[in-house]
């Protein structure tokens, strides 16, 4: 036998990564598809800007509020629901479904969390405030005397909310309400009782730009910034 012919062929390192780069286009060898099903939820988009509400709520306060702690809420949402049957319904009746049940605390925090602060960016508006005006005017009439009755009732309610949570201005009925809920609790999943407009009263919707100054918050948001045809609307 010649030298020739009893050589060994040595595989080289082109040779490798050429034959690797074949195996891997196989069908044989190629690694299989995992399907990834979509979030059910995206963040909303805010109706203004961040820099918008200020000297209200300034873009600092709008950047933490809705960039960190609203999207936060989200992605606990859209990870909670991965592997629950709840994921293809709509959030509110998420939220319906879950408000009472134990099991489902985290999930109906997360959730609830997203729709008041989905809800409170639409109750604010950079040329809200003050006075409204047409029907939603009369009925603040009819429910609460006049409109400084209302104001002194809501204001009330916002700075009796010990600790975080929520102030309501509601529709039962015929009859406006004002209600306060705690933490991520919601009106929204009571029969008979329709949000109209909410304040924020967690600490980081307001601490960068007004410290402790709770009151200053809730004065300013209720004169400057209350989105009165937001509220309309949801009069239906």
């Amino acid at each position: 036998m010649s030298s020739r012919s009893s050589m060994v062929l040595r595989p080289t390192r082109r040779h490798f990564l050429h034959g690797s780069a074949l195996l891997a286009g196989s069908s044989l060898f190629a690694m299989p598809h995992i399907a990834r099903a979509a979030a059910p939820f995206t963040l909303k988009p805010l109706p203004y800007a961040d820099n918008a509400l200020a000297p209200v709520i300034s873009a600092d306060t709008i950047g933490f509020h809705y960039g960190k702690h609203h999207a936060g809420y989200l992605a606990a949402v859209n990870k909670a629901l991965e592997s629950d049957d709840l994921r293809s319904q709509a959030m509110a009746d998420i939220i319906k479904a879950t408000a009472t049940n134990p099991t489902k605390a985290g999930l109906f925090n997360a959730i609830a969390q997203v729709w008041n602060h989905d809800f409170y960016w639409d109750s604010l508006h950079p040329k809200g405030g003050g006075k409204p005006t047409g029907r939603i005017a009369e009925r603040i009439n009819a429910s609460f005397g006049d409109y400084d009755k209302f104001k002194a009732a809501f204001t009330a309610a916002a700075l009796g909310q010990f600790g975080s949570g929520w102030a309501w201005l509601c529709a039962e009925g015929d009859k406006l309400t004002i209600r306060r809920t705690a933490n991520a609790d919601t009106p929204v999943y009571v029969a008979g009782v329709k949000p109209l407009l909410t304040i924020d009263v967690w600490e980081h919707a307001y601490y960068l730009d007004y410290q402790n100054r709770r009151a200053d918050y809730v004065a300013a948001v209720i004169d400057k910034l209350l989105h009165w045809e937001f509220a309309e609307k949801n009069l239906g």
